[in-house]
Formats: C-alpha cells, structure tokens, sequence
C-alpha cells in the first residue's frame, strides 16, 4: 500500500507543512534535478480564496523548498493549458502567478502553445490519441498541485488523478465530457507525474473554509482515495478512480501517515447530497443542449 501524508499547517507556515508532509511519505527532491515541471490547479480566473484555484503563495513555498533541496541551476516551469472557458495567459495574470516570475526566475507555460508529441494510449478497450507537451515528457520531475473539490460532471471528485486533464493541450475539451472517466485515466497513464502535493489550505466543498491541510504521496490513485474520504465521499463508486487503479495507476488502500484524517473530514464543508444531485441533474442538462448545439 502507499503512503498518503495529512499534514496541518501551524502558524500559517506552509513551508514547514509541504517538508514534513515529504518527509512522512519519505520522498526527496533529487539534488542534481535539472529540469522541474509544476502543474496547479488554475481551471478558471477563481481566485485562490475561493478554494477553486492552487494558491500562488502554495507554490512560491514549494519553489523556495525545492531551490533549497536541489543545484542552484534547477529549471522551474509552472504549466497549464487554455481551456474551453479559460485563457491560459490571462489566469496566469489575474491568479497573480507572474509575481513568481519575478521572485524566482521560473517560467509559466501555456502547454497549448508548446511543442507536442502525438501519442495514442488504450483504456478500457477503446483508443484514444493526444498531443503531449514535450515539457512535461522530458521533465525530470513532475509535481502535480491539485486542490480537492467537488465537481457536476459525473465524476463527483476532482484531485490528483483529474489536474492532469489540464495538461492535455487541447483547449476545446468539452468535446471529452460524454468520456471524462476514460479520458483521465488516458492522460494519466501517458503523463505520469512523480509527486502530488495537495494545497488543502483553503477548500472550496460546499462553500470556502480554510481547512489547513497538506497532503502528499507518489501515489494518485491513493491519495485521491484519501481527498474522497475527506469530502465524504466513497471511493469504491467513483468510476475514474477505480479505473485507475484498475490500469496500474496506483492504489486505493493506503496507508496514512501524519494527523488523523478524522480531524479533516470532520472539518471539510460537505455538500448536501440532495443539492449535488440536482447540480449534477443541471449539468448534465446544459451539457447536452451544448453537444446538440456544438454538433458534438
């Protein structure tokens, strides 16, 4: 089983919480890394407050840890891609990730606009094709920052396992909704990132809290396990992670390390189980009526 660390962050020391919750998974940044790809969550121009967003100041504490951790001359992008409602440019702006640039000397990459390879990758019987940032492909590390939310679309949960769909370049990504499952575990098994590290400060649930939490594992699969127990959520019916694991990607049993989960689940601000029904109902809804118009 693998290890998923729960970590509480003391005294609004982020820093602190992202190396602890490391070193309960036993993980270390490989000193001689040359070449370092972070992929938040920045799925629209939500600010961080909301819980929706990875927050910048998450990420210019891993980025200190890491500089500290490896050669001087380690190489940080920070990669997202444009989406069908989102322009990757602008998130990088509005969310205020350019003031990293500044700070550290990393690079924001919108991987729509990089060089891809095509590949092509079979799930469940059925052959899909991508394009895959050569970035990411050619990356010595690859850290996945996800947030855990709740989500309409017939998957209920986004974490570790679902921020990797943002690194699909293709910015017309609706058209892989009626296969969103498949299609997650696809990107995931052609894009397979070395560490997830949770930024739980803020949440978003059914409405924000800041919930203080930190967790990592090299497993997705497991952590995500882990993210839908916090959310209320079982495991054993989200459809993605069980295929997932079915695919190799990782374990859903796991073994944690750090603070009981109980104290995070007792504190994350569930959904109304009627409500997210009728939320899903509605989506499904105005996905369809989109399809018919989209000719998709």
């Amino acid at each position: 089983m693998s290890l998923v660390s729960l970590v509480k962050i003391k005294n609004c020391r982020i820093k602190h919480a992202i190396e602890e919750s490391l070193s309960l998974i036993n993980y270390e940044f490989p000193y001689r890394a040359q070449r370092i790809v972070i992929k938040p969550n920045l799925c629209y121009y939500w600010d961080y407050t909301t819980g929706q967003t990875t927050d910048p100041r998450f990420i210019a504490e891993l980025i200190e840890l890491i500089q500290e951790k490896t050669e001087g001359d380690v190489r940080i992008s920070i990669v997202e891609s444009d989406a069908s409602a989102m322009i990757c440019k602008y998130a990088f702006k509005m969310l205020s990730y350019e003031k990293l640039v500044k700070k550290y000397g990393v690079r924001l990459i919108n991987l729509s606009s990089e060089e891809a390879v095509r590949a092509n990758i079979t799930v469940e019987g059925r052959t899909f094709q991508f394009m895959i940032p050569k970035i990411i492909k050619e990356a010595d590390v690859k850290i996945n920052v996800p947030k855990i939310k709740y989500t309409v679309r017939g998957i209920e949960l986004t974490c570790a396992l679902k921020n990797i769909y943002g690194c699909n370049p293709d910015p017309k990504k609706f058209k892989y909704h009626r296969v969103l499952n498949e299609v997650i575990v696809a990107l995931n098994k052609l894009m397979r990132f070395n560490l997830c590290i949770v930024d739980g400060n803020i949440v978003s649930g059914a409405h924000p809290r800041k919930l203080g939490l930190v967790m990592a594992s090299q497993d997705p699969v497991a952590l995500d396990a882990a993210a839908a127990e916090i959310a209320g959520l079982n495991p054993k019916k989200i459809k993605y992670l069980q295929l997932a694991e079915k695919e190799g990607l990782g374990k859903t049993l796991y073994i944690p390390r750090g603070e009981p989960i109980e104290y995070f689940t007792a504190r994350y601000p569930r959904k109304d189980f009627k409500k997210k029904l009728m939320d899903k109902a509605y989506t499904i809804l105005v996905l369809t009526r989109l399809d018919k118009k989209l000719g998709v």
